[in-house]
């Protein structure tokens, strides 16, 4: 009985060919109007799961999309944003497109955005948003255990801001350790649907130790936003599974050329704290 058990078990492995789907290359926009920044966006090409990744050489030429036309209109100008190479050496991010240096997204105003793509094909890319309000954070307190044994030397910090409970308001919230292009600590989107009262506070585990600085960022942001972000977040682990159902990134793109992304403003407030201990 056994002898048979192992000869049937010799043959349980089989090849299976799946015929896939050709796969639809797809514009991908990410476009912040961030206040008192350029107009700038990156215009990109998505690219198939099992497509060959792109040499050094042609990294460049095979992700951007250039040769598109690309404006943003705002309170009756229209600022044309060239295809040029851009590098913000502060976030470490990269634009293909950019209005001029001196054309700066405006502190404060109720006014739309409206952006405008033609992509080389003739295909079209629409989207609209507006700054929302800034919120700024109260306060960071950092503290330190309370066990009295010199031994525990790490902190924590517990952020705190104001909600206005009269609106349904989205945050992005992240958290830098000693500089902006370092990983966040935390980098996570909430909304205010449970908060009982105006304040809400953010906290962290006891990692950070006399002399660390932490940069924290509050990001007010829309409804899209929020829904592009946790949409993205749900694709990347969708991909992480080769048994699991895709799941569709969420876009607030309209037009003919079918892409993906997100135009949205970006109000922030920002604040740098040295751990100390008193």
């Amino acid at each position: 009985m056994l002898g048979l058990l192992a000869l049937s078990a010799c043959n349980l492995e089989q090849e299976v060919e799946i015929n896939l789907p050709d796969y639809e290359v797809r514009p991908v926009l990410e476009a912040y109007v961030e206040p008192g920044e350029r107009y700038r966006l990156l215009l990109t090409r998505s690219a198939g799961y099992f497509a060959p990744l792109p040499s050094l050489d042609n990294l460049l030429e095979e992700l951007l999309l250039d040769s598109a036309e690309v404006s943003i209109t705002h309170d009756g100008v229209t600022y044309q944003l060239e295809n040029t190479l851009l590098f913000d050496p502060t976030t470490q991010k990269i634009y293909n497109y950019a209005a001029g240096s001196n054309d700066l997204v405006p502190t404060e105003s109720d006014l739309p955005f409206e952006l405008n793509i033609t992509l080389p094909n003739g295909e079209t890319i629409r989207a609209e948003t507006r700054l929302l309000p800034q919120v700024e954070i109260d306060s960071v307190v950092i503290e330190f255990p309370e066990t009295g044994n010199p031994a525990d030397t790490l902190a924590r910090a517990l952020t705190y801001f104001t909600d206005n409970p009269n609106t349904d308001n989205f945050y992005r919230r992240m958290l830098q350790l000693n500089s902006l292009d370092s990983l966040p600590e935390q980098d996570f989107v909430t909304d205010d649907r449970l908060v009982e009262d105006s304040t809400i506070a953010f906290g962290t585990g006891f990692n950070y130790k006399a002399g660390d600085t932490l940069i924290t960022t509050l990001y007010h942001i829309s409804e899209d936003y929020a829904t592009f972000l946790e949409s993205v977040d749900g694709a990347a682990a969708a991909n992480g599974n080769p048994f699991g159902q895709p799941s569709p990134v969420i876009s607030n793109l309209e037009g003919t050329a079918n892409a993906l992304g997100i135009f949205t403003a970006l109000v922030s407030f920002r604040r740098n704290d040295i751990v100390m201990r008193n």
